[in-house]
């Protein structure tokens, strides 16, 4: 059964103090029982010793010197004491006359020392005894023929007394303990509740402001006062949520509206350009001209409709990237023979702007990766070097070995970026430029897809921007180049 933080709350705290209650609440009446006990039994004991210290041995006669008569526990009718006087043969020397044809238990311990014992009269009245073994004085007599006492001739002696007073006075306290622990939790019952309801207010303040939030209105955040430093930190991250959910909504409504835009201008150029030819009757040679600008148009189309796609794809989680079968082939790939083989699309583009190129990778430099993939990053990351390269300038590649990582660069001269600029060269359909003449592969997707390329691969990929308005790709992936 589920309860609600209140409720689990308020148990937790009363249980904690009910077992608290109930350890203190033993230990005090253990600690009380055994100090009144005590004290019952050392007046008992020091009632027995009087008595012992009054008995005398005159020969075979043993008399008890004291006068029982006039002590008054022994002859009050009302839970009077009792004595029993036994010699070492168990033969009954004297006894209280309160006892009548009743008889103690005889008690028998080390010598001199007390030995205590509660009991139970016949008609269930409780008492305490104490016994003890002594050895009698002689008399002066006895004293006179220097006569010695023998381990025979010890007597024992046991001194009763009701305890009902004594008992009686526990049970109180042990009600009373129990009636102080019953009212204390019936009443910390009350408190908790209050406590835990108003420390569950900010709670609430946080659920209410939550619920009054609109998926149209995100830029809303939890302003609620007075949270405590507990729930603090709740609030704090569901601002931050709040704020990352907005981006998302944000970059999701730019994306749209950029897929839009990219492919509102093609198709408008291929409406246009159909809606030219078919003007008037033309020759055979002028449709195929037209068919053929067409045909190069939607080749930029499916283009960016892969891209998009491959980076929908990179972008999802694991289980729906697995949905997609999206998978990766490991292999040794010779670094220098992929990036030759990759420019050899650029390389007429570069020679038509004078731009050098310069591979700077050693022959037997090997990564271990997926060489499709891996294929797709350098071709992106040389396409945009010679886009954006100024005229007769140059790009160059190099590679070094990091802690097991190989880390490749990819750098080019003419960049004209801003810091601000290069930090968003990864987003979806941004480019340095502000104009959006570019369709197909050149619609701000090719350094999008190397980053998450980079990413399902293992490794990451990061810009700089050096002096010399020099533009530079470090792209690092697991592998195993030679030291």
């Amino acid at each position: 059964m589920t309860h609600s933080l209140g409720t689990r709350l308020i148990i937790g705290v009363i249980g904690g103090m009910l077992l608290l209650l109930s350890i203190f609440s033993l230990t005090f009446y253990a600690v009380i029982r055994r100090a009144l006990i005590n004290q019952f039994d050392s007046s008992l004991a020091s009632t027995a010793l009087i008595l012992a210290a009054s008995v005398e041995v005159d020969g075979n006669k043993i008399d008890l010197e004291l006068d029982v008569q006039h002590m008054p526990e022994f002859q009050r009718a009302d839970r009077p004491n009792y004595y029993q006087l036994w010699r070492n043969d168990s033969t009954v020397v004297a006894r209280s006359p309160s006892l009548g044809t009743d008889d103690l238990l005889r008690l028998e311990g080390p010598l001199g020392t007390p030995v205590f014992q509660a009991l139970q009269t016949r008609n269930g009245q409780p008492r305490r005894l104490v016994g003890l073994k002594f050895t009698p004085r002689l008399s002066d007599s006895d004293k006179a023929s220097v006569r010695q006492l023998t381990k025979e001739q010890t007597l024992t002696l046991a001194v009763a007394r009701d305890a009902s007073g004594l008992y009686s006075q526990l049970e109180f306290i042990q009600w009373l303990l129990i009636a102080a622990s019953g009212g204390t939790v019936a009443l910390s019952v009350f408190i908790a509740a209050f406590v835990v309801r108003q420390g569950l207010n900010p709670l609430h303040s946080i659920a209410s402001e939550i619920a009054a939030i609109s998926e149209d209105d995100l830029a809303a955040r939890i302003g609620a006062t007075s949270v405590p430093v507990e729930i603090l930190p709740i609030k704090d991250r569901l601002n931050d949520l709040l704020s990352r959910l907005e981006d998302a909504f944000k970059r999701e409504r730019c994306f749209t509206a950029d897929v839009a835009h990219e492919l509102r201008t093609p198709l408008a150029g291929i409406r246009s350009t159909i809606e030219v030819t078919l003007a008037r009757d033309r020759e055979t040679t002028e449709y195929q001209t037209v068919l053929s600008e067409c045909l190069a148009i939607a080749e930029n189309m499916q283009t960016m409709v892969n891209n998009l796609l491959m980076i929908a794809r990179l972008d999802a989680r694991p289980p729906a990237a697995k949905a997609r079968q999206l998978t990766f082939r490991r292999e040794q790939v010779r670094l220098a023979e992929l990036v030759n083989s990759c420019w050899e699309p650029f390389a007429e583009k570069a020679i038509e702007r004078k731009i050098t190129f310069d591979n700077r990778l050693p022959n037997d430099v090997t990564v271990n990766s997926d060489h499709k993939n891996l294929s797709v990053i350098l071709s992106n990351l040389l396409n945009n070097a010679v886009e954006y390269a100024n005229d007769t300038g140059l790009i160059w590649v190099t590679a070094q070995h990091l802690d097991n990582r190989a880390e490749l660069t990819v750098a080019n001269t003419g960049c004209q970026l801003t810091d601000g600029q290069a930090a968003h060269v990864f987003d979806c359909f941004w480019r340095g430029d502000s104009s959006r003449t570019g369709t197909g592969t050149h619609c701000g997707l090719g350094l999008a897809l190397v980053q998450r390329l980079a990413r399902a691969l293992g490794g990451s990929v990061i810009v700089e921007l050096q002096p010399g308005r020099i533009f530079v790709v470090r792209l690092t992936l697991p592998d195993n180049l030679p030291t």
